[in-house]
């Protein structure tokens, strides 16, 4: 579960270093060592010379490190596993609804999701915010499916735009 807002989403230290949940210690230590040299400062120089945004790749590799080392203990998983569903527990939903449900607007390249929400406003969800948690929003006509490899159904939590409800998005990848 990934709780998105307007202009954020927070990830789970396990979407930052893209395993599983119940990953083993080396599928994580495997992650972390290719996602570090990817985010690696050093690595960088070329690209921090020419983009315009070198303060997220800071944040990118700063949140790496951080990732591993909270799952890289057991210890400080343990607990952080155990925050983590509880965290998901205390997320009260005014309803949970599937993709299907959603209405989709196709804007240039991106393709916009939204679900009206009681007070007359809508929760929404773009393919873009989508895409920077590992999903791929396929759309034919009028039918979405949402892609992602090795993954588990899973949930996200959508706010409205305008009142204090959130809604559940129940996604069940298809491989």
């Amino acid at each position: 579960m990934v709780l998105v807002g307007k202009s954020s989403i927070q990830k789970t230290y396990y979407d930052i270093l893209s395993v599983k949940e119940d990953a083993t210690y080396e599928e994580i230590r495997a992650s972390y060592k290719s996602a570090v040299l990817n985010s690696h400062p050093d690595k960088l120089h070329n690209i921090t010379e020419t983009s315009d945004h070198p303060h997220e790749l800071e944040v990118r590799f700063l949140n790496v490190r951080k990732a591993w080392e909270i799952l890289g203990d057991s210890k400080t998983r343990a607990l952080y596993d155990h925050e983590l569903r509880d965290s998901r527990q205390d997320i009260d939903t005014a309803e949970d609804i599937s993709l299907d449900e959603m209405t989709m607007e196709d804007v240039g390249e991106v393709v916009e999701l939204f679900y009206q929400c009681r007070c007359g406003d809508y929760f929404a969800i773009d393919s873009e915010e989508l895409k920077e948690m590992g999903y791929r929003l396929d759309s034919g006509g009028n039918k979405a499916v949402l892609n992602r490899p090795d993954s588990l159904p899973t949930s996200v939590i959508l706010p409205c735009g305008s009142c204090s409800l959130k809604i559940r998005l129940m996604i069940n990848t298809q491989c």
